[in-house]
């Protein structure tokens, strides 16, 4: 086939054929001619006729023959425009003051005929970026050849204008194109990379996690801008250069009452770290040297201006930053990973700052430098470019070709000189064989679990010293999901505690004196992470004794294990966390305490969903209820691993806004029911009424309205902090509103009929009912972590199964995250159990 050219001197008419989003410019033919023509697909020419499109000295674009053509010579794939769009397009030349009569083109196949009556344009197709542009037959042109429209100067080129859209064959496929222009760029690639199903591709070489590995390196924090604020020392201000400021700064961030400086047992741990890194950036002689005497009130007061300044951003500003947000994750926030798009979890390097940590950590307020490209080594393969170093005059300090290793990036920070990694992100197929595996090695010990149990249960009667302590340990990691622990420098590291470095001070026999046959001891230590590990364990409950659990003799070893000992000595001192790791390994390949954990975590929560769902109610209950009681049975498991997190002042504040709201709904329900009983008996007067927000709603929008101008025109610092105290007061308003609304949700503009009375009362029953059950749920897991077993130890094929069976939502159990990070787990069947079988796969 060849480039067409028009044969009209005059004017050039164009045919849409189908929603595509090129357009192909064709010419009026006569109608012998038609029948013997091939379909109109234009092809790359070198023809010198169509070199030249005659208009504003635009090449004539070539294109391609398209790939759904079937060869059997006929346009079975053209799709004639709908009525409407040419109704559309006659309204719109009328509007234009002309009348464009065009000649009907008349297009054949075997089997149908289509009679189209093309506008009166052109099409430019831009080879490049394939965009596609109109261009209009004039309709008025004045002295200066510009078109008019009605009177009005218009452009001759129509380039932002919306080309149509994709062909398909169906309706569905034109409503997933129409999605995908809707989404935004970084959905749409999430959206392709779905189609990346890594546990149906060929696994990499052996020993090796990937063939081809190629990503753009890490993103470094911008250069610290001065700000020229002075702290003081004494009274004086004091003049800083850019590193001494920067680390001024660091501590003057803080806040004065938060949980490392408001804390009486962290503060002082922080404050003296700080000052030893931030006096060896001052130097020997420097005037600063005791903490009483600084003052850092005027940079902490500069920080707070500049956090109202930052509220009082325009939306084009809002726009711009994530606009260059966005351009960073594109080009640092994906890794080409054998040939498919994969998404880094860390890009951003993390930036300086004073170090925090978590609990009583011995190193908290000591300053975590800067991390330069030199400190940073890259892993690529062979045959990728290594990335190129964004910081100017700068270079990476190693390229490594690795594939034995997962990370992308490694560097050292200076805090506990431990190693730092980027690597994938969650959803990663890196991070999703790791998964799998983990889960399927846990339920191997579904087949192994009573013969271990057999075997320590036997040995915690051993007369030797050292089995006995053994079997004891692993009844504890078996039934109380402890870590393993072990010895820690404790001016390097936080206290925290696990099975073997148990201390005497940490175990208190009968903690309520209760006396007699009482078999109760309270642990109380720090454990992972530093968060309180605090339980009174029954060990004589049926909890512990029933089915052989020999919870008692337990109780026993520890009393013997404790005699005769000082607070800080060891429980278990002839036991190691070399010793333990070894005997677990010796047991069952691979097998650690996390194993032991994830196993008890996903066999628990299996066990709890079965018991709730052989229950009488179960069938009567909503899928809103059923989510409860799949809360509840995580919330079973988070309390076994001590998933724990502390009650933030938004928390509180947010029960305490829902209880107040509950009271409203039973105050409303109250005035209801006064309210059916007037109705009821035919009186009318004495009803209230809902009062119209018309003025409150235009006071809130006025203010809101204004916040927003004076954002647009602030200038300087004062202006913006003028402008975020409006926006705030505005909020305020639409607060009030919001309230005003609520308190008069139950009644009515008139007096209402009975029936809407009765309707309104069940309403709100099931309003309080609902509102019931959301407070009660919040409050019982307010100081339990739900996600971190969901995350990490809890088996998502159980969830996922759980969800099939009883018809709930999957989006109820999981967020976004973990299902994008669980996506290999979301084809199971209903029936799917964690059991044996489950382990056999690997």
């Amino acid at each position: 086939m060849a480039s067409y050219s028009s044969s009209s001197d005059d004017d050039e008419y164009d045919v849409p054929l189908g929603q595509l989003q090129k357009k192909i410019k064709v010419e009026n033919i006569d109608k012998e001619d038609e029948r013997q023509r091939k379909p109109l697909r234009a092809v790359s020419s070198s023809s010198p006729s169509s070199g030249d499109c005659g208009v504003g000295g635009r090449k004539r674009p070539n294109y391609r023959e398209d790939s759904d053509d079937d060869g059997d010579g006929d346009d079975d794939d053209f799709v004639p425009p709908s009525p409407k769009k040419k109704e559309k397009k006659e309204k719109k030349e009328k509007r234009g003051g002309e009348k464009t009569v065009a000649p009907r083109i008349k297009m054949e196949d075997k089997d149908d005929k289509v009679d189209r009556t093309p506008k009166k344009s052109k099409i430019v197709v831009n080879r490049e970026e394939k965009s596609v542009e109109k261009k209009k037959s004039p309709s008025k042109k004045d002295g200066s050849g510009k078109k008019k429209k009605n009177g009005k100067n218009i452009s001759s080129s129509y380039s932002s204008q919306k080309s149509p859209s994709m062909p398909s064959s169906s309706t569905s496929s034109k409503k997933a194109g129409g999605t995908l222009k809707a989404m935004e760029k970084s959905e749409r690639i999430a959206h392709g990379m779905q189609a990346h199903l890594w546990w149906d591709a060929p696994d990499p070489p052996e020993g090796c996690q990937w063939s081809k590995m190629e990503h753009a390196g890490v993103s470094f924090p911008e250069s610290y801008v001065p700000h020229g604020v002075k702290m003081k020392y004494d009274g004086e201000e004091i003049e800083l250069n850019p590193a001494e400021e920067e680390a001024a700064t660091f501590f003057a961030s803080m806040d004065p009452d938060g949980m490392h400086l408001g804390n009486p047992k962290t503060a002082p741990i922080f404050i003296k770290n700080f000052m030893n890194d931030f006096r060896a950036i001052l130097g020997k002689n420097h005037i600063i040297q005791k903490f009483d005497k600084c003052d850092f009130g005027p940079i902490r007061r500069h920080l707070e201006e500049q956090k109202l300044v930052k509220k009082a951003i325009t939306d084009i500003e809002r726009k711009t930053n994530k606009g260059a947000k966005d351009a960073a994750m594109f080009k640092f926030g994906y890794a080409l990973v054998d040939g498919h798009l994969e998404k880094v979890g860390n890009y951003n390097m993390e930036p300086p700052g004073a170090f925090r940590g978590r609990g009583e950590h011995p190193k908290m307020g000591k300053l975590k430098q800067r991390v330069s490209p030199e400190q940073v080594m890259i892993n690529v393969s062979e045959c990728a470019p290594a990335p190129r170093c964004t910081v100017p005059g700068r270079a990476w300090g190693e390229i490594r070709h690795d594939p034995t290793v997962q990370w992308l990036c490694q560097w050292t920070e200076n805090i506990n000189g431990q190693n730092k990694y980027m690597q994938l992100a969650a959803m990663s197929s890196f991070k999703g064989k790791s998964d799998r595996s983990k889960y399927n090695k846990a339920a191997k010990l579904c087949g192994n679990i009573d013969k271990i149990r057999a075997d320590y249960k036997k040995n915690l009667t051993s007369k030797s010293h050292e089995t006995r302590q053994l079997a004891t340990a692993m009844w504890v990691i078996d039934r109380l999901a402890l870590r393993v622990g072990g010895e820690k420098d404790t001016d390097e590291e936080a206290d925290t505690v696990g099975c073997c470095s148990l201390r005497v001070e940490h175990l208190k026999f009968d903690p309520n004196g209760e006396g007699g046959d009482n078999r109760e001891i309270e642990l109380e230590f720090l454990g992972k992470d530093s968060m309180l590990f605090k339980q009174t364990i029954d060990f004589g409950s049926a909890l512990y004794t029933e089915k052989n659990g020999m919870g008692e003799q337990v109780y026993e070893n520890f009393k013997s294990f404790c005699k005769k000992k000082k607070p800080t000595d060891d429980v278990f001192s002839d036991l190691t966390p070399t010793i333990l790791n070894a005997h677990l390994k010796g047991i069952m390949e691979g097998l650690t305490a996390k194993v032991f954990r994830t196993y008890n975590a996903s066999k628990t929560l299996q066990d709890e969903l079965t018991k709730t769902e052989q229950s009488a109610s179960w069938g009567r209950m909503t899928a809103s209820e059923k989510v409860v009681e799949y809360n509840n049975a995580n919330r079973e498991v988070a309390i076994l691993c001590n998933h724990q997190r502390s009650v933030s002042k938004a928390q509180e504040a947010n029960l305490e806004g829902l209880g107040a709201k509950l009271e409203k709904l039973k105050d409303q329900k109250k005035v209801l029911k006064k309210i059916l009983k007037k109705v009821s008996s035919g009186e009318n007067s004495g009803i209230p009424t809902r009062k119209d927000p018309a003025k409150m709603a235009a006071k809130a929008a006025a203010a809101l309205e204004k916040a927003k101008s004076m954002k647009e025109k602030a200038k300087t610092k004062e202006e913006k902090i003028a402008a975020t105290e409006a926006d705030e007061k505005a909020k305020v308003l639409r607060r009030e509103l919001a309230d005003s609304k609520f308190n008069d949700a139950h009644l009515w503009d008139g007096v209402p009929r009975q029936d809407q009375v009765i309707k309104r009362i069940q309403t709100w029953t099931d309003k309080i009912k609902k509102m019931e059950m959301n407070i009660k749920h919040k409050d019982d897991n307010k100081e339990v972590s739900l996600g971190t077993s969901k995350l990490n130890y809890m088996d998502p094929r159980i969830s996922v199964a759980f969800c099939k069976r009883n018809e709930v939502p999957i989006e109820k159990i999981f967020s976004k995250t973990l299902r994008d990070k669980f996506n290999w787990a979301m084809a199971v069947p209903p029936d799917w159990l964690f059991n044996e079988e489950i382990g056999k796969q690997g």
